[in-house]
């Protein structure tokens, strides 16, 4: 007898693409599957599109309360064994669930993931997609995520309920960064993550910004807050080990460096302390310009130098700000 995998539909104002994502799950091979819609407050025609559906799906419609909640919603109203989260405007491939189903029992994991694909919506009207995306990693998955070293599709995971239960959910507070925390959440559960090669999962990108994209500011403090919240819960696991620190360390200062021009002149040097804190030997991998002048320089100073020639290229438009690509 099969197991029944429920896949979570988070929906705010996608009428344009909602179908295509649903239907993507009613067409799976593996057919012990409940598929669960939750419309977070949408005002355009995403509604009649679920009531389309019928009893074929399992819907609810609320005010507008956010992804996380919806998908928290989502999960207390499922039932299956295994959980896929799939945004509204992604889609699965058809044997995307019985093929990540048979290598998780087989590995006897957590959590499987996969490759997956870009699709791109040009402004001519043109689809496009792009190359395939690569998620293995051979690093300690945890280590990943703490550094934000590696982006992974949403949609690319497939997880077991028990872990889902075990991690806490999705944290209804961030407006942003929201996989990354869940995942860095799951991993904290002692949850083991297995890679299965194959590209299962589409990913649609279309124009410049994101719900996470289109605040700057919220962006980068929303990542600050789960960074925050995960070292202390790796303080309470008593496992900040070296290689978490350093990992975290990185991140803080690809977020200071990258989005500077974002942060005032204090929220700026208190995070150059922080990294230095997570770890006093930090040598800034990222940044071969910031590495050459701290040899001369130190660390601090340098970190004026290098947010003074940013502001100065930005509003003398030497060099054009381009925001770094940020994940929705």
């Amino acid at each position: 007898m099969k197991i029944l995998t429920s896949v979570i539909i988070p929906c705010f104002n996608s009428a344009r693409w909602l179908k295509e994502a649903i239907d993507s799950c009613l067409a799976q091979s593996y057919q012990e599957i409940e598929v669960i819609v939750i419309d977070d407050g949408s005002t355009d025609d995403s509604l009649d599109i679920i009531r389309g559906y019928d009893s074929r799906i399992i819907w609810e419609s609320g005010p507008n309360r956010g992804g996380n909640h919806a998908r928290n919603r989502g999960f207390a109203l499922s039932k299956g064994e295994y959980i896929q989260y799939l945004d509204s405007d992604d889609y699965l491939m058809p044997e995307k669930i019985e093929r990540q189903i048979e290598f998780l029992e087989k590995e006897e994991a957590d959590v499987i993931y996969g490759d997956w694909q870009y699709l791109y919506h040009l402004k001519n009207g043109e689809t496009v997609f792009g190359d395939i995306e690569n998620s293995r990693t051979g690093e300690d998955f945890l280590e990943m995520l703490l550094e934000d070293k590696k982006w992974i599709a949403p949609g690319a995971f497939l997880f077991t309920r028990a872990i889902v239960e075990k991690s806490g959910g999705w944290d209804e507070s961030l407006k942003a960064g929201q996989d990354r925390d869940f995942l860095i959440s799951v991993a904290l559960a002692n949850a083991k993550f297995t890679y299965q090669p194959g590209c299962y999962s589409v990913y649609r990108r279309y124009g410049k910004e994101t719900v996470s994209t289109s605040n700057q500011r919220v962006w980068v403090e929303n990542h600050f807050q789960l960074m925050k919240k995960a070292e202390e819960k790796l303080l309470e696991k008593n496992g900040f080990s070296v290689n978490y620190r350093r990992a975290l360390a990185q991140s803080y200062f690809s977020k200071a460096t990258s989005w500077c021009l974002y942060l005032n002149h204090t929220d700026y040097l208190s995070t150059l302390k922080k990294v230095r804190s997570l770890h006093d030997e930090f040598n800034p991998a990222s940044s071969s310009i910031y590495g050459f002048l701290q040899r001369f320089f130190g660390f601090f100073i340098t970190g004026i130098i290098f947010r003074f020639m940013k502001r100065v290229r930005y509003f003398w438009k030497l060099k054009p700000y381009e925001p770094l690509h940020i994940n929705k």
